[in-house]
């Protein structure tokens, strides 16, 4: 058997849009990844369908998956003949152990490209409004690891060097010894007043900075109790924040948002609270699983009076099927309708118009088509809609891959915000908290509430919650109006 290949790759620092296209290439054509903790889990989702995702997280003092270990699945996988993606954090030259990943490759003869991510240490600064280099602060800059692999975890470094020949010091995960690093910078020549700035989690929405100088950082530190990931910057360019910082102006800005999600295509509302500052965790995951076609529903289908698609994606797999199969649309004879404005949009992206369902008529032969559950809801579509047929697209299912990723997603975030975009949304979220050790309903006891419309409104209020927020109008527009009304009264509270 042929061996594969292994790309070393770096993810960037947080910010998904930070990741390179080579990077993202690789990972589009992964069989294997085996990707880190401080990597963006939403990266994984633009990994085919049949790849692999295996988890070697490292938290503080403890390793998931020792180093040796990785190693061995890196020659396994590539051995099997695997197109395998090593995904780290930040850029993997920077602190990441590509060196020593590398030298198995090379020992074992398996062929590796190694693909550069932007620093933490370069773009956390710079998401805090700090630039590493000023011409008026700092020509020169280092980054620093702020631990060792000794029993202590004291760095040994040339402090006296560092301190007489680099205006700016990027400490790497340097929480836990900042009164280490601040002595020692003292001792050796480095003024009290030298500012100093922690940037937590740094790219994210969820970005927190607790700033100081050498003299009183560590007591800053211990009084916010602000923990890794983060890098500790100091010089007197920290002092150009003020200034320059952007990223906190954003509206959404610290606000971490739960999305409930029933479909499997990219949501625009995740977009655009991500573009708007806040973190957003798309919850279930979703994938779609192939099921047989219904050739007798296909062959009568011109014969329909009213067809009722329940959802976006099932829209897009029927004109993919009808175009597969060179079926004419314009013979179709039925008045469409669709359960939502969002599937009425992407109807008309295929240039037919259609109506809402609540404004459907009752003569004629009725065909649902939808993707999710058509045989459960059937005793629903009947009660509602009266006599009809069903036509099933695809199944959506759990995707069992990502369990464990969105997992680590909950356990690293502080959720303040839940968004239900329609009834259906609500279901999904209750039903679906078994697989990823959660009870859908103690979350919801301490997050704010917001429905995109009438339906989902009433959906969670028959589970017992009342919404605190419902939009105007259920778009993306009128949600981000609500949420920054809320983030607004917050903060005068």
């Amino acid at each position: 058997m042929k061996k594969g290949k292994v790309f070393l790759v770096g993810a960037g620092p947080g910010d998904e849009g930070l990741m390179t296209i080579k990077g993202l290439k690789a990972i589009q054509q992964a069989d294997v990844i085996l990707y880190d903790r401080l990597i963006n889990p939403r990266l994984l989702e633009y990994a085919p369908s049949h790849c692999e995702l295996i988890y070697c997280g490292k938290f503080p003092q403890q390793h998931l998956l020792k180093q040796e270990l990785i190693n061995d699945f890196l020659i396994q996988k590539a051995m099997d003949g695997c197109s395998v993606v090593r995904l780290k954090g930040g850029d993997p030259g920077v602190f990441g152990r590509v060196g020593e990943e590398a030298e198995v490759l090379v020992t074992n003869e398996i062929p590796f490209e190694i693909v550069p991510g932007v620093s933490s240490g370069i773009a956390a600064p710079l998401y805090a409004g700090i630039p590493v280099t000023h011409r008026e602060y700092g020509v020169s800059f280092a980054v620093v690891t702020a631990h060792d692999k000794s029993k202590e975890g004291k760095p040994n470094i040339d402090w006296a060097g560092l301190v007489a020949s680099v205006d700016t010091i990027a400490f790497y995960m340097g929480v836990s010894n900042i009164s280490f690093i601040a002595e020692n910078l003292i001792m050796h020549g480095k003024p009290e007043e030298t500012p100093v700035i922690l940037i937590q989690w740094g790219t994210y929405g969820r970005q927190q900075t607790v700033q100081g100088t050498l003299g009183n950082i560590a007591k800053k530190v211990k009084e916010t109790g602000i923990k890794n990931p983060a890098i500790t910057l100091v010089g007197d360019i920290v002092s150009v924040r003020d200034k320059l910082k952007w990223f906190e102006k954003k509206p959404l800005y610290g606000r971490q948002i739960l999305l409930a999600r029933t479909g499997t295509a990219k949501s625009p509302v995740a977009e655009m609270l991500k573009d708007q500052g806040a973190d957003v965790i798309e919850f279930p995951k979703w994938a779609k699983k192939e099921v047989q076609v219904n050739e007798t529903i296909l062959n009568q289908l011109f014969m329909y009076e009213r067809i009722l698609f329940t959802s976006p994606e099932s829209i897009n797999e029927f004109f993919d099927l009808l175009i597969s199969r060179k079926i004419d649309i314009r013979n179709l004879h039925a008045t469409i309708y669709c359960l939502s404005k969002k599937s009425l949009k992407v109807l008309m992206e295929h240039g037919l118009s259609g109506h809402l369902a609540d404004d459907i008529n009752h003569c004629g032969g009725l065909l649902i088509i939808g993707n999710r559950k058509m045989d459960e809801n059937r005793g629903y579509y009947l009660d509602r809609y009266g006599k009809h047929d069903i036509f099933q697209t695809s199944e959506t299912i759990l995707d069992e891959a990502f369990v464990p990723v969105v997992k680590n997603m909950l356990m690293e975030a502080s959720l303040d915000t839940i968004v239900f975009p329609s009834s259906s949304s609500v279901d999904a979220f209750i039903e679906n908290g078994s697989p990823y050790g959660i009870v859908a309903q103690d979350i919801l006891k301490n997050l704010t509430i917001v429905c995109m419309g009438s339906s989902s409104e009433k959906r969670i209020r028959e589970f017992g919650f009342e919404p605190d927020s419902i939009p105007a109008e259920p778009c993306a527009s009128k949600l981000l109006e609500v949420l920054i009304l809320n983030k607004m009264r917050e903060k005068v509270i």
